[in-house]
């Protein structure tokens, strides 16, 4: 199979309140004894801006096609994390595959130290500080899988102090 990929920008969807991101469209040749059949595939991440995203991955023979159903998927995929203002509350780990990402806190006006898949992602969710570092594989697929991974693991403050039995103040302190 031949594949080529091809960058795209991110989609501010204004009626529906989501921010849809195309992370790639790459073409993929199938070769038949009657020619080759060429046909798309499309990665999207799609997120709300307010703690809410999803990923999804299209396939059609046209490239408007797959990333409709790669953008309608990603929809009814979306996953809910805990945020801290414009960050998140605590460093994570996440890895998928060959792929490791580390996510870490920033303070307000550090901005967004992201890239590719990561990028995207944290785009979708409306973070705006934060620093990230991808180690091992590039491949966007595992690394948007090991971002999400690793954002799944945040906890709200209120379920952590539950679970050691004390209130968010004590939890947090006076910061």
């Amino acid at each position: 199979m031949v594949t080529e990929n091809r960058e795209k920008k991110g989609i501010d969807n204004k009626e529906s309140g989501f921010f849809d991101h195309v992370v790639s469209v790459r073409r993929v040749t199938k070769v038949t004894k009657g020619g080759k059949r060429f046909t798309f595939s499309a990665f999207v991440v799609s997120g709300d801006g307010q703690g809410k995203v999803g990923v999804a991955v299209g396939k059609s023979r046209e490239v408007s096609s797959a990333i409709a159903k790669a953008t309608n998927r990603a929809r009814k995929r979306l996953i809910t994390i805990s945020l801290r203002n414009t960050t998140i509350p605590y460093q994570v780990q996440g890895k998928h595959g060959a792929s490791k990402v580390i996510i870490r806190p920033a303070s307000v006006g550090t901005g967004l130290i992201a890239g590719g898949a990561v990028r995207a992602i944290l785009e979708a969710l409306g973070i705006k500080d934060i620093l990230t570092k991808s180690l091992g594989s590039a491949n966007g697929q595992n690394v948007a899988k090991a971002t999400l991974n690793a954002l799944a693991k945040l906890r709200p403050a209120s379920h952590l102090a539950k679970l050691r039995g004390k209130s968010v103040k004590e939890l947090v302190g006076s910061a």
